[in-house]
């Protein structure tokens, strides 16, 4: 199991240069000033102390060889994102690893949060939905997720908003209330400590904000793992009635073991081996791409906001900045797949 692990780490470097080699070729169309953002970690204009000239420009694009062949620039970029040096950020006014640093929390806690509503509901309504199979709760849960399968997060997250927030007025927008943001980033009341405002608020004994925090998180994580654990709860059922028609689930029955064992450890473990290989993969990607919209919609200012922001202004570092840390976490993913087969599925050796 270590030796298989150490040679997926060993390979994971390859893949990333080759998928950030290649979101790198798509920088080639762009305009100088664009890419030469990039090299750099302040402002290009102010590199200057003023406006950019012609020739103060291509001053730039020499110094950082953006006339050269598309291979020696992504090895002059990667060098620099080795060194923690991502290019600067028109949008957030600095340097892009460090507006990354001051979002990535409340994108985390926002993810973290969602991540247990997927996992524990979606496979528990599967199981139920199969077990119960063409009867009407079987019916009922699958109108539920074939809804939340089909809707645009935008739509629901507008609706879901509308309804907390617009008529009843319980679960605001944001990450913070007003009142709350000021005591939060004031370092003489309050230390952060995590950059996640409920883990912080605890450790401050905050009562208050933890509460704070945890009603600006309701609307956020209900849109992001509603429509994720829709498609995952659709995956878990399939899985889960072929399961069901295996002859070791008859064998199971006739022996008189109770329904619920046959259940949980003989149909539900087997189940979960292309559930795992199906959905974790999947519902990565859809929370990645749902909390740019769904942090939009909420106004929570996380890496997804950022995003936005920085696309509508044609923010290429910041893009890539957030490509690159999408990417990273797909390829971990995959690997954390592999390695959870062994205690899924016992009959799975790497060694």
């Amino acid at each position: 199991m270590l030796g298989f692990i150490i040679r997926r780490l060993l390979f994971l470097p390859f893949l990333w240069f080759a998928i950030t080699f290649l979101t790198f070729l798509l920088l080639e169309p762009l305009g100088p000033y664009q890419r030469v953002a990039l090299f750099i970690n302040v402002n290009p204009e102010q590199a200057f102390g003023g406006k950019l000239t012609k020739e103060q420009l291509q001053r730039l694009i020499e110094k950082y060889g953006l006339d050269q062949p598309a291979i020696s620039q992504y090895v002059r970029w990667i060098k620099q994102v080795f060194q923690g040096n991502f290019g600067w950020s028109k949008v957030a006014q600095k340097p892009v690893f460090e507006a990354i640093r001051e979002r990535l929390p409340a994108t985390f806690e926002l993810g973290l949060y969602a991540v247990l509503p997927v996992v524990l509901i979606a496979i528990w309504l599967g199981v139920l939905s199969a077990v119960h199979h063409n009867k009407p709760l079987d019916h009922s849960l699958r109108f539920f997720s074939i809804t939340g399968y089909s809707l645009p997060t935008f739509v629901f997250g507008i609706f879901v908003l509308m309804f907390f927030y617009g008529i009843l007025g319980w679960f605001p927008p944001g990450r913070l209330s007003f009142w709350a943001e000021r005591i939060v980033y004031d370092s003489a009341q309050f230390t952060r400590y995590t950059g996640l405002n409920t883990i912080d608020a605890i450790l401050n004994n905050r009562w208050d904000i933890f509460v704070d925090a945890l009603r600006h998180l309701v609307l956020p994580v209900l849109t992001l793992s509603y429509l994720s654990w829709a498609g995952l709860q659709r995956v878990t059922r399939s899985s889960m009635l072929e399961t069901l028609r295996q002859d070791y689930i008859t064998t199971a029955r006739a022996k008189g073991l109770t329904e619920r064992i046959v259940i949980l450890k003989h149909g539900l473990r087997n189940a979960l081996i292309p559930v795992t290989t199906i959905a974790v993969p999947t519902v990565i990607g859809l929370m990645l791409s749902g909390v740019v919209i769904t942090e939009t919609v909420f106004n929570y200012k996380g890496l997804g906001l950022l995003s936005v922001d920085a696309t509508l202004q044609f923010d290429v570092p910041m893009v890539l900045g957030f490509t690159l840390i999408g990417t990273s976490l797909i390829v971990l993913t995959n690997l954390l797949v592999d390695i959870l087969y062994v205690f899924i599925d016992p009959r799975v050796r790497y060694d």
